[in-house]
């Protein structure tokens, strides 16, 4: 194998890591954005700041490089939508999976007959996250935007375009955009007229294993890299994730924790939920990753810190989370601080912790925190489970994995051992072998088992198993309680005097 760079397009920051011709990790970079919540609801970052971050990114880690570079292969975070104009400029900055503010679009798109025709065409669930939704609010709210609107593309696509002059997008981006048929390949037609756009507008549909050829010769020059290098088009980061932990076989899943979570597993083709609660997105010929994805995960600890902590880092507050007994001395948190896609995909869920006494400390509230995370992702997983069957083995993978604390919560919670690759930075690892794939340089995906590391497995706490057991059923119990009130506590907190 040649050098590979994997470029992750996150969702608060960019990594991009080289990989040697061994496949091991040589160097790394990780440049963080700002994501601008001005309004409620709002979501957005701009892409210019993530173009330079992925420049910033592959500027740092080139140099290292003892051999020529094969390729550039990307990820990137789902969801993402970018308005262009006729010169290929930003009209907006980008719109996140995280901006609610398509709500009562998406609540009105559920709405038509045709909403379980267009989950069971899509594989996406409609919900304020997904493009489709958000083009179909902004007909309805600026109308005038997207009269000016020459293209519309995600965050990979634009970065590829800058590098490249090429606008492109692969299946597995465009299948989360709930505008792509799964079935067909292509754009599906009812979502296009529901979200008032023509296909003319979207990139040109590639597969994740397409390479681009013609490196802009100032940014070749600057690396030093021919400019026919290829850049690998890639996949969504939930698929390179599962692809980077080895969790590409049926019955193995993928835990996940950055930002936001998932739980995911890899089926051989496309597996639909007939309630429309799951997601099932390509990531290559004959695997398809089927599961469900959480608004709050390492997003909730940072609450806890900022309101609790004055900022302290996140090796403070897990640490002394660990001297709390399993169960927060009965303290539960449901942590839907960001409203939350599975299992309530309710945009309007609020977080709440229940059974708060005096003699609870910050302690406790940070714990609690963190089994809340864990309790929403067991829910997940029964869905998930009930569709695809039983998981076999749970591989994790985000920066939750870097934490004992919350390794072993997890593996308590979930009453199974967890598998801790040393590749953390999965997608990364998952958008390189795509990349030694796409070049011939590995014969197919599963070439991956060899490349992963040593694995960590975190054995259940039986006395933790027990204790979790005896909560999660009260966890359930509220979840449903709380359901009717989120509605009333939207609307309080809309309502204008």
């Amino acid at each position: 194998m040649q050098p590979m760079l994997g470029v992750d397009i996150g969702t608060t920051s960019t990594k991009v890591v080289l990989y040697n011709a061994n496949g091991q990790v040589a160097a790394s970079a990780n440049h963080g954005y700002p994501l601008h919540q001005d309004l409620p609801g709002m979501a957005e970052e701009d892409p210019a700041a993530i173009f330079t971050a992925v420049l910033t990114g592959i500027q740092a880690v080139i140099p290292q490089a003892k051999q020529p570079i094969g390729g550039i292969s990307f990820s990137a975070a789902m969801h993402s939508l970018i308005l262009l104009d006729d010169a290929h400029q930003p009209l907006t900055r980008m719109y996140t999976w995280a901006d609610n503010r398509a709500k009562a679009a998406a609540d009105q798109l559920r709405a038509l007959p045709q909403a379980h025709q267009l989950y069971l065409n899509t594989g996406t669930p409609i919900r304020p996250m997904t493009p489709l939704a958000k083009l179909a609010w902004l007909a309805q709210t600026n109308p005038d935007l997207l009269a000016k609107t020459r293209w519309v593309v995600d965050i990979k696509s634009y970065v590829i375009y800058q590098l490249t002059g090429q606008l492109v997008m692969d299946y597995s981006i465009a299948n989360a955009t709930g505008l792509f048929n799964l079935h067909a390949f292509d754009w599906d037609p009812l979502a296009l007229k529901l979200a008032h756009i023509q296909a003319e507008q979207l990139p040109k549909l590639v597969d994740t294993t397409a390479q681009v050829i013609g490196l802009n010769p100032a940014f070749a020059t600057k690396w030093q890299l021919n400019p026919q290098t290829p850049l690998i088009v890639g996949a969504s980061d939930g698929c390179l994730s599962n692809l980077g932990v080895n969790a590409i076989e049926p019955g193995v899943a993928a835990l996940t924790i950055g930002t936001s979570g998932a739980i995911r597993v890899v089926t051989d083709q496309p597996q639909l939920d007939p309630k429309g609660r799951l997601f099932c997105y390509y990531l290559a010929p004959n695997r398809w990753v089927v599961g469900g994805p959480v608004n709050n995960g390492g997003n909730v600890l940072k609450w806890v810190r900022d309101a609790f902590f004055d900022g302290a880092d996140y090796a403070t507050i897990t640490q002394l989370a660990s001297q709390v007994p399993a169960g927060s001395h009965g303290l539960l948190m449901h942590p839907y601080l960001n409203g939350e896609r599975a299992p309530l995909w309710n945009a309007n869920a609020r977080g709440a912790y229940f059974g708060l006494t005096a003699q609870h400390t910050r302690a406790d509230l940070s714990r609690a925190a963190l089994e809340g995370i864990g309790f929403n992702l067991v829910q997940v997983a029964e869905l998930v489970q009930q569709l695809t069957g039983p998981f076999k083995s749970l591989q994790a993978t985000g920066g939750f994995a870097n934490s004992a604390t919350w390794r072993q919560l997890l593996a308590d919670i979930f009453a199974t051992p967890l598998i801790i690759p040393d590749s953390f930075e999965s997608s990364c690892l998952g958008a390189a072998v795509l990349g030694w794939v796409s070049l011939d340089q590995l014969t197919d995906l599963t070439a991956v088992a060899k490349l992963v590391g040593h694995k960590q497995v975190v054995t259940p706490n039986a006395k933790a198993v027990a204790t979790y057991q005896r909560l999660y059923p009260i966890y359930q119990d509220l979840t449903t309680a709380y359901q009717p009130l989120f509605e009333q506590l939207a609307a309080f907190t809309t309502k204008k005097d």
